[in-house]
């Protein structure tokens, strides 16, 4: 099956995450994506590991795997006037440019987007930085974790306010990649109505800060800054994750009426002094948990999400990687694709998290997705696709 963007052709001058997580997402969508790569070496992440796999002669980063699926590869030296000659072409027929260099790396090439965008002004361009491509600190590297920290995300992550903590993927770059993606989605939209492209601009730091969510107007708003607590939520008790007998569970609360069902399934008081509203709840936090794992003391984990279930409190585990890609549920919503890799073989991948149906209910979600491309792969068919004119 076709996706949605199935006429737009990608020109991806990106590497490590950020730019190929976008490209990647436009990609599963259907998108022409062609993956520019430095010759020998290619993208920075074919040399992030391990783990790394297959033969050591031509061996493969998972980490590479992992955000270049649905991509055809060339090799081109951006410096040699030949290589140079051979983008320009591809920009020609392009929808779609990405690139996440520092600031004024592309206008030193002679790529510079106004240069860009006079050979082709239907051209949309994706520029990903670390910090923004202006203002006082516009030109510094960016790095996931710098980014995390100095937008404030690891002040918020960790057992307590002493404990800052890196989220365990790399979130500043994926969430940079995806306000990324859903930017260019919108600058096609408006093509069609202005027949130019727009340049579309985000970066590390722009997009962690734009999921603060209510931390942000805790601070904007309310004068408070919010710290890490651990596991528990800071304006909703009891919503965390609280011990049992033989490990742990996680609830979530968010309800006068799911404090009130939960009361009732376990045998306690919902109104009970200090406890009988959220506000109260949160203000006591202490003694909620302490008060909720005096009730799971008695209970191991299975039967005992069986029980909240029962009583209608949502509920979970924590899972491990290994349990979450064995899982059913995971399968049952296309989040595992086999593709055959010109090197490993048949592998399975992580799969696109969006699915897509008709009037009809029927699923119409693409299904042949391509595996991550090897070093300069596709050079010969782009080379021939491009001197036939089609």
């Amino acid at each position: 099956m076709s996706g949605p963007l199935d006429d737009v052709l990608v020109v991806d001058l990106t590497r490590a995450l950020a730019g190929p997580h976008a490209t990647m997402m436009m990609g599963d969508l259907g998108a022409r994506v062609i993956k520019v790569e430095a010759p020998g070496t290619g993208d920075d992440t074919r040399g992030w590991g391990p783990p790394f796999v297959g033969d050591p002669e031509a061996r493969e980063s998972t980490y590479f795997l992992s955000a270049n699926r649905n991509k055809e590869s060339i090799a081109l030296d951006l410096k040699d006037p030949g290589d140079r000659d051979l983008l320009l072409r591809l920009v020609d027929r392009a929808d779609v440019l990405v690139e996440n260099f520092r600031t004024g790396v592309l206008e030193r090439l002679g790529l510079g987007i106004a240069e860009l965008q006079a050979r082709n002004p239907r051209l949309v361009v994706l520029s990903i930085t670390g910090f923004g491509h202006d203002g006082p600190e516009g030109g510094r590297a960016g790095y996931d974790q710098i980014a995390q920290g100095e937008a404030g995300l690891m002040s918020l992550t960790g057992s307590g306010p002493d404990d800052p903590q890196r989220v365990g993927v790399p979130i500043a770059d994926l969430l940079s990649g995806m306000y990324g993606a859903y930017g260019v989605l919108a600058a096609l939209h408006e093509r069609d109505r202005t027949g130019r492209g727009t340049v579309v601009r985000t970066s590390l730091l722009a997009s962690v800060i734009g999921v603060h969510a209510f931390q942000g107007t805790r601070w904007t708003v309310a004068g408070e800054v919010g710290r890490a607590q651990g596991n528990h939520h800071p304006s909703i008790a009891p919503y965390g994750l609280f011990h049992c007998r033989d490990g742990a569970v996680q609830i979530a609360l968010g309800s006068e009426g799911l404090w009130r069902r939960f009361c009732e399934g376990f045998g306690l008081d919902p109104a009970a002094d200090g406890l009988a509203t959220n506000q109260d709840r949160v203000a006591a936090r202490a003694r909620v948990i302490e008060v909720v794992e005096g009730v799971f003391a008695d209970w191991d984990a299975e039967p005992l999400l069986a029980r909240l279930a029962e009583v209608g409190v949502p509920a979970g585990k924590v899972r491990t990687l290994d349990e979450v890609y064995s899982w059913d549920q995971t399968a049952s919503q296309g989040l595992l694709v086999d593709v055959e890799h010109p090197t490993l073989g048949r592998v399975t991948l992580p799969g696109p998290p969006l699915r897509f149906f008709d009037a009809a209910g029927a699923e119409v979600t693409r299904r042949d997705h391509a595996s991550p491309p090897v070093l300069d792969e596709h050079a010969g068919s782009i080379r021939a696709w491009l001197e036939g004119g089609e």
